[in-house]
């Protein structure tokens, strides 16, 4: 049965006659609170932040000395009280609840300072489960909660960010809050509870081996607006939160213009191919549109970066590159002979970065270290009315894993060349087929509706390509081919060897796999099943 509405008017100016500042951070807690009192406010304060407050000459009341009651159980248990809860939830226009206070002794609270226990933080940290727990807030959401709904009369501050707009409030407003800040500091306030449990409830999700929890809570601090979405007149914002992993999001933006929403979601394409391959060999992804145009491996990435630019240098133009060694400034002398909207390394040498100062526009971001292509997490889409689910596509594959299916057995360099398109496939939209020779694509078609067009579209780049640079034919003569799927047909297998491919790698699983393996046979073409496909829709 629902509650009945208690319904008053709310003021618009409440005067702010008494706070209660009980934070972890307490970064600019001191200027905050000698704000406070220099409008004559009384403070109430918990633990490390009285003594914080105490030791700067402020006058402060303990919360302890307001309930009666001792902090207890390391402090777990010290402000979960009627004297605090009744002071932060109390109707100020309600006879009844004026009458409860008087008659108990409540003192009406009109601001709540709080900052939370840094469960992310500590999770993120590799800390044990025992030391995550412990870092669950449990008394500062509830007092925020109960602030928050009683926003008509009652002030929230949730972070540090929020103290010099609230101390410029209350100098504009003779010390009194307005009811749109409060409103606004509410809705802030409810946003920060709920990504905070979100985070709790999924790692315990992961930690207890939940795999399709009943309720599912996804959430993250705002990290940046932008002018719009993928079009001018949709809105768009970048949000963290997750488990953390260097990228896009976490990376130091060095120089140039703000990330726009689509340079954001290519940048992310890119470092997650790019960190598909390990140190050993430079690698160099470029990307356009979420897809790789160019990708390739090399003794250096000056070599690296221009064999991935010559499988599509039509399309590399305003692209995306990412790498998985710091950038150099030899190579950044290549990567700026054409318009480059963003590169993305773990680091970039001094040379490098001289070298792009020069180019105002161009973004360049630096992660630390590269993302962990096996590691195990979750990917979320929307759809009409919810949210579509699933673990990241962390599956790769070795040459243990694969089985020849054909008469003739791959040799040393088309096994190599194999299991690098194979790798390319799985950052590459479906229906995908990559063409590669010695480490380097040839060849990429993708997205499209039949994989017989996107061995034709790949194929036809390969051509193009050859042309532009002037070779004697493509480079897809002499390749391996990589689909993402089993090929249902024989026609995209021998639309391969058209282009001249040697071998194949592709999952196998097809009903007709049988023909395809003999169409394979006679085509003199060897072949591998991998077992694992990487559709990517």
């Amino acid at each position: 049965m629902a509650i009945a509405s208690r319904s008053f008017p709310a003021p618009d100016r409440v005067p702010v006659r008494r706070a209660l500042l009980s934070v972890f951070d307490k970064t600019g807690l001191i200027d905050l609170a000698k704000a406070l009192a220099s409008h004559g406010v009384e403070l109430l304060s918990t633990g490390g932040s009285a003594k914080a407050l105490k030791d700067a000459g402020l006058a402060v009341k303990d919360v302890s000395d307001v309930t009666g009651f001792p902090e207890i159980m390391d402090g777990r248990v010290k402000t979960l009280h009627p004297a605090v809860h009744g002071g932060l939830l109390a109707i100020r226009d309600a006879d009844d609840h004026v009458a409860s206070m008087e008659e108990h002794g409540i003192g009406a609270i009109d601001l709540l300072v709080v900052n939370l226990y840094p469960f992310a933080e500590v999770m993120k940290s590799g800390a044990d489960a025992a030391t995550i727990i412990e870092n669950i807030d449990i008394g500062g959401p509830a007092m925020l909660r109960a602030a928050a709904k009683n926003h008509a009369y009652v002030s929230v501050l949730t972070s540090p960010d929020d103290y010099a707009g609230f101390i410029a409030e209350l100098a504009d407003n003779d010390g009194a809050s307005r009811l749109a800040t409060r409103q606004k500091l509410a809705q802030a306030t409810y946003a920060r509870t709920a990504v905070y449990d979100a985070g709790i409830s999924n790692w315990m999700a992961e930690q207890f081996d939940v795999a399709e929890p009943a309720n599912r809570a996804f959430g993250g601090p705002l990290l940046a607006t932008m002018r719009y979405g993928e079009n001018p007149h949709q809105q768009a914002a970048l949000y963290g939160g997750g488990v953390a992993r260097p990228g896009v999001t976490t990376a130091r933006q060095l120089q140039g213009k703000q990330l726009s929403y689509n340079n954001i979601n290519d940048t992310d394409a890119a470092f997650e191919l790019a960190s598909e391959f390990d140190a050993d060999q430079a690698a160099v992804a470029i990307i356009k549109h979420a897809n790789p145009c160019g990708v390739a491996t090399g003794e250096t990435l000056e070599d690296a970066y221009q064999r991935a630019f010559d499988c599509d240098p039509v399309s590399a133009f305003g692209g995306i590159i990412a790498m998985n060694r710091p950038l150099t400034g030899a190579a950044a002398e290549k990567m700026v002979e054409i318009f480059t909207e963003v590169i993305i390394a773990p680091d970039a040498d001094d040379a490098a970065r001289e070298v792009l100062a020069a180019k105002k526009n161009l973004r360049l971001l630096v992660t630390g270290a590269m993302a962990d292509p096996a590691e195990a997490g979750l990917t979320v889409r929307n759809v009409a009315g919810g949210y579509l689910v699933q673990g990241r596509d962390a599956g790769r594959v070795t040459a243990d894993d694969l089985k020849v299916v054909t008469k003739r057995q791959p040799n040393a360099q088309e096994m190599a060349d194999m299991l690098f398109a194979f790798r390319v496939a799985k950052h590459v939209k479906s229906n995908a087929i990559i063409y590669a020779k010695d480490g380097a694509t040839v060849g990429i078609g993708a997205g499209q509706m039949s994989r017989v067009d996107s061995s034709r579209i790949a194929a036809r780049k390969a051509v193009d390509a050859a042309e532009a640079a002037g070779w004697d034919g493509p480079k897809t003569v002499g390749s391996v081919v990589a689909s993402d799927a089993f090929f249902p047909f024989a026609d995209g297998l021998l639309s391969a060897a058209e282009a001249g491919a040697t071998a194949v790698i592709q999952p196998g699983g097809s009903m007709r796999d049988d023909d395809v393996i003999a169409a394979a046979d006679e085509a003199g073409l060897a072949m591998v099943f991998t077992g694992m496909r990487h559709f990517r829709h």
